[in-house]
């Protein structure tokens, strides 16, 4: 059930109260970093408050000469916003399923790998506000920034217009990875879901295994283990080491 695409119409930053607006990072011929405005028309939102969207831009290492605090905090509204939006979406449009499946369908949906690459179909990277380290060692394209900063925008948006608007923004831009993985064309990252799973009972993340390799170079099969501390929670078998873990974590999935 995808969401109509919301109207772009440009709008300045209001500043409730005379405040202060925060101070934008000189911008480059390839970044438009901080620059909330494009953003939000990029994104097709009317922002009443164009500082929200900023400082869901701000990552932690960024200088302090912005006047903008890091954009964990929104982070942590907006990955429970995505939650119930996509939890809602699945609920409506799979009435068939319980809860397990539905489960593992919103764990691979707002994973890392899928956030990160709708971050990018929207360059979110360019907008990013970085330390010059973070910058130089590949942070406007690197994956858990990118995730977290949408989760940010996301928060950004549902402080300033509300969960429905949030809602149909998270929907828009998710909308072909939701349907890719309804149709079960995205790789299901079991080892995604797995950690997620053992990280809500126990401090210890699972741990992978290599028991063995057998056949000739061109063809070789890999045999994996997950574990968590001495239990054995599966185990799976592969052509490649990745795959092998894969299935390992998918046997301990079904295992549970």
């Amino acid at each position: 059930m995808a969401a109509k695409p919301l109207p772009r119409r440009p709008r300045k930053s209001a500043t409730p109260g005379g405040r202060k607006q925060a101070k934008s990072p000189a911008k480059t011929s390839r970044s438009l970093a901080g620059d909330a405005q494009s953003l939000a028309d990029q994104i097709g939102v009317e922002m009443r408050d164009l500082d929200l969207l900023r400082q869901a831009l701000t990552h932690r290492s960024a200088p302090q000469e912005f006047n903008l605090p890091p954009n964990e905090r929104l982070e942590f509204l907006g990955d429970a916003v995505l939650g119930i939006a996509v939890a809602g979406y699945l609920y409506r449009s799979h009435p068939e399923l319980e809860e397990g499946p539905l489960t593992k369908l919103k764990a691979v949906a707002v994973s890392e790998p899928i956030l990160a690459n709708v971050a990018r179909e929207i360059d979110l990277g360019r907008y990013l506000i970085l330390s010059k380290g973070e910058e130089q060692s590949g942070g406007r394209d690197r994956p858990s920034i990118l995730s977290d900063a949408l989760e940010a925008v996301f928060g950004a948006v549902h402080l300033d217009r509300g969960f429905r608007t949030s809602r149909a923004l998270i929907l828009r831009l998710l909308r072909d990875h939701l349907r890719a993985i309804e149709r079960a064309e995205h790789e299901p990252d079991h080892k995604t879901v797995l950690q997620e799973k053992i990280q809500e009972r126990h401090r210890t993340p699972p741990t992978y295994r290599v028991l063995s390799e057998s056949g000739p170079d061109h063809d070789r099969t890999f045999v994996a283990q997950v574990r968590v501390g001495r239990r054995v929670l599966g185990s799976g078998s592969g052509k490649s080491k990745k795959q092998a873990e894969q299935a390992a974590a998918r046997d301990a999935l079904q295992n549970a």
